[in-house]
């Protein structure tokens, strides 16, 4: 069928596209998209009774904002490496700016202001900074390869320490250690020294010290992860719950009961909606698809000589598999609650649109280039 739309002599954009993207990679986030839909169709209606609003109303605002998402990432799949590497530094140079006047200007949730109202939208530019930040930092990172003199490394540490400055600042230690795991991947494929390994990992660990000594809220999360019978461990009990009344084949689409006194049942932990109501098996099918598109996108980006292209794409899809983990890990109870959306499942406008961005920009990375793509046998 697909011979019939485009033939490999289409120089059109979207001929051009449809035979050099990774249809592969295309496939596995449209499922995930699909499972998640299910999974919100499933929590969403009660998590909108808890707050007394229309039973639908997350559903309705998820199905609205995703076509724009995945339009989104359509869109900058089409781009050249250049035309990446120029989106995503005009991204991070708006985020950071949206990123220093969020804590003067944007509406304080849960004790972190993190959200800005623009055109009566609500915005999470963090989302957004994170994939912008990873094709700037892998420029940068590349940059001292290709032009001998360029200070990479040193414009690298003072970028990465500016953007996590402005997430603590929120505070939002989840997002900032997410973005250093990111970060030091991207490092290490530059051919970060082993002396700068130890200095990074020892300053991650002085930095996680200071946070569980100064925020209260990752002080509340770790002791309820180390002693949960002294604490208040009430989202994971019943997540916990949901997966043991699950078992292996779930209690089927909508029988679910835990999901109604789960208060984060549609976004940090929805995956446990999911070991309720179709079990096990359903879990291990979406912890699959996370492993196929990181591993998929890391095989793809290691048949590239483009430095900068293996750099980026290996800090994005670092990114994107270690939010998914984290989640997955936090509903499990094993390890501290981050509150980090499963990507492409979880409700969140903003991580949705951020999502897309950064998706669109593993896919743009990882096209074949056009001659070798019409020189293969269909």
């Amino acid at each position: 069928m697909s011979n019939l739309t485009f033939a490999r002599t289409d120089t059109s954009i979207l001929g051009r596209w449809w035979w050099t993207v990774d249809r592969w990679l295309l496939a596995t986030v449209f499922l995930l998209v699909i499972v998640g839909m299910i999974l919100l169709m499933a929590a969403g209606p009660a998590a909108a009774d808890r707050i007394h609003a229309d039973p639908f109303m997350f559903v309705r605002k998820q199905f609205f904002t995703m076509p724009f998402a995945l339009a989104l990432m359509l869109g900058v799949s089409m781009l050249s490496p250049l035309a990446v590497r120029k989106v995503g530094l005009i991204g991070f140079a708006i985020t950071l700016l949206l990123l220093v006047v969020a804590p003067a200007l944007g509406s304080e949730i849960k004790g972190s202001t993190r959200w800005l109202y623009i055109g009566g939208v609500s915005i999470q530019p963090s989302e957004f900074a994170k994939p912008c930040f990873a094709v700037v930092s892998g420029w940068v990172f590349s940059a001292r390869h290709t032009s001998p003199g360029f200070p990479g490394y040193r414009i690298a540490v003072v970028l990465w320490l500016t953007l996590v400055g402005l997430l603590i600042i929120q505070p939002d230690l989840g997002q900032s250690m997410l973005v250093t795991a990111m970060w030091a991947a991207q490092f290490f494929l530059a051919g970060l020294h082993l002396f700068w390994v130890a200095l990074l990992v020892a300053i991650t660990l002085c930095g996680a010290v200071g946070a569980y000594f100064i925020l209260p809220h990752v002080q509340k999360r770790v002791d309820s992860f180390l002693n949960p019978e002294g604490a208040d461990t009430y989202q994971i009990q019943k997540a916990m719950q949901a997966f043991r009344d699950g078992g292996l084949f779930g209690r089927g689409p909508g029988e679910g009961t835990v999901k109604a006194a789960l208060p984060d049942s549609h976004t940090d932990f929805i995956f446990a909606v999911a070991g309720e109501e179709f079990g096990m098996l359903v879990c291990l099918l979406v912890v699959g698809l996370f492993a196929f598109l990181v591993i998929r996108g890391m095989s793809r980006v290691m048949e590239e000589n483009n430095l900068f292209v293996i750099i980026a794409t290996g800090g994005l899809l670092v990114q994107f598999g270690t939010q998914a983990m984290v989640n997955m890990a936090s509903s499990l109870h094993l390890m501290p609650t981050k509150g980090m959306t499963l990507p492409f499942i979880s409700y969140g406008g903003s991580s949705i649109m951020g999502l897309g961005l950064g998706m669109g920009f593993i896919l743009a990375l990882t096209r074949k280039r056009w001659s070798s793509a019409i020189g293969e046998t269909s």
